[in-house]
């Protein structure tokens, strides 16, 4: 099916910090499947799908700014647009004055951090999926207490790393372990039974703080919340407990969750498990990095300008932002009040992608009806279009070479594999990334389209690159099914402390 419409897809941005914030490079790209895309505007042009690199951000009063014909031109490996020469010397001036401050940063700043490193996964039982443990804890092939036990090892490993886990409840995960095992002991209408009732029976989770989970704190990392605890458990957190699954404790995220850092004055700063110099991104980074640090294998996040996609790409993780409206959002900190409700998404995090869509179905409750979660997807019959870069900012660093290399390696093989034809789309307005910076994260949130972020394996640094796979408003099947054809392509979540 095709509309009408277009779609703006999302590319991350370049956002230079000082070195106590630990800086960290936010460029990514977008890669949009869809059958249809919603706009605030009918768009005369009938496409489906796009790729897309670049920096930036969009405020919501410009989003008819693009509401133009697209101009589709030959590839290009181009970062920027023609440039008079006064804009070319107040380019090169403004990047030299900020390539000199960083330069006195680094040199000030200590290496211990990066000479540090996490120790390696040991236990097998890590790697793999949820999906995976779930069948074997069914089939009493390893009991719930082991995997919560394995879970728990780690976590005390590598928390002292990342400071991702700001409040554990291990000795209550422990006891709720060996009731499952119990329970799967005396069932007895077989293996079936229990994957219907229990698809993620005896499998540890970890909760985003600003999220309610009965008996542990809810402050979003508000000095003035400390010793608030939750009463109840939100909405998407009591469905996978009524899924069996068992939390493990809260993660840390930015302050009132409204930065793109996990940072705050309650629990400190959470840092990245590939390099300890660098942040986890926000504002559901102690997610993301206790999930890339093999601590956790599922988890929950939220999104209302990139809370979930950028700390998933920073770490190497699959999150997927869905449609607004099908996973309730009730019981967050803060809340959420008037047009915020059609902006913010509750959504799954994992390491494997094969997690994403039963994670998606029981999260969504009452309102899986309105996906198509059980429809087959036929890769081969969705069109691709390609957005490359971010049009040439003054003000920003232009897409990495190795990005670009990344994006062109999803090209070639969406190619090769499917019989696609990959065709690229330019938008002029992309050049005014660096002015509406603060708010470009949010434009898939406010068009309420879902979004997968999928890692693609490591760059030179040992850093994460990362793809956004972009589906039509209530089309999350798209970019779930995409999600597992990138993990198997290209291997998905890499371990952060293997050599």
């Amino acid at each position: 099916m095709h509309s009408n419409s277009m779609m703006l897809p999302l590319p991350c941005f370049t956002i230079p910090m000082s070195p106590e914030r630990l800086n960290f490079s936010l460029q990514c790209f977008a890669l949009a499947v869809t059958h249809s895309y919603y706009t605030p505007k009918p768009f005369p042009c009938e496409i489906e799908s796009y790729m897309w690199t670049g920096t930036g951000t969009l405020h919501q009063e410009q989003l008819t700014a693009v509401e133009q014909p697209l101009t589709f031109r030959p590839p290009t490996r181009c970062g920027n647009m023609a440039l008079g020469r006064l804009e070319k010397a107040q380019a090169w001036l403004f990047r030299a004055v900020t390539s000199f401050f960083f330069m006195i940063f680094q040199l000030l700043s200590s290496p211990a951090a990066s000479a540090r490193k996490l120790p390696p996964v040991s236990n097998p039982l890590l790697l793999q999926s949820a999906t995976q443990l779930a069948k074997k804890i069914r089939r009493k092939e390893v009991s719930s207490v082991e995997v919560v036990q394995a879970y728990i090892d780690r976590i005390q490993e590598v928390n002292p790393f990342v400071n991702a886990v700001v409040k554990d409840r291990f000795a209550a995960a422990l006891q709720e372990a060996a009731q499952v095992d119990k329970l799967i002991e005396e069932e007895t209408g077989g293996e079936d039974v229990l994957e219907d009732r229990l698809p993620f029976l005896g499998v540890p989770l970890s909760v985003k703080e600003s999220y309610s989970l009965q008996g542990m704190p809810l402050s979003t990392g508000l000095i003035s919340r400390r010793g608030v605890v939750a009463a109840v458990d939100a909405p998407p957190v009591a469905l996978l407990k009524r899924a069996g699954a068992i939390p493990l404790g809260v993660t840390n995220t930015s302050e009132l969750c409204m930065w793109l850092e996990s940072h705050n004055h309650l629990y400190g700063i959470t840092r990245n498990p590939y390099d300890l110099e660098r942040i986890a991104g926000g504002s559901s980074g102690g997610e993301g990095t206790i999930l890339g640090a093999a601590g956790a294998v599922i988890g929950v996040g939220s999104d209302i300008g990139g809370s979930i996609r950028i700390p998933c790409f920073f770490n190497g993780v699959f999150g997927h932002k869905t449609t607004p409206g099908v996973v309730s959002c009730e019981n967050q900190y803060p809340p959420t009040s008037g047009t915020q409700h059609e902006y913010l998404s509750s959504g799954p995090m994992c390491r494997y992608a094969e997690d994403l869509l039963p994670l998606l179905k029981i999260m969504a409750g009452p309102n899986a009806h309105k996906l198509s979660l059980n429809a087959d997807v036929d890769l081969k019959k969705l069109r691709f279009f390609s957005v490359p870069h971010d049009g040439g900012s003054l003000y920003t660093y232009p897409v990495s070479k190795e990005l670009l290399d990344a994006q062109e390696k999803v090209v070639k093989r969406l190619e090769a594999d499917l019989g696609v034809k990959v065709q690229e789309v330019f938008f002029p307005e992309l050049r005014y990334g660096f002015q509406i910076w603060n708010t470009y994260m949010g434009i898939l949130n406010i068009l309420g389209l879902p979004v997968t972020q999928c890692p693609l394996g490591l760059g030179e640094e040992g850093l994460p690159l990362g793809v956004q796979v972009v589906a039509g408003k209530l089309q999350d099947h798209l970019p779930l099914a995409v999600a597992l054809y990138l993990e198997k392509t290209f291997g998905g979540w890499r371990d952060p402390g293997a050599k």
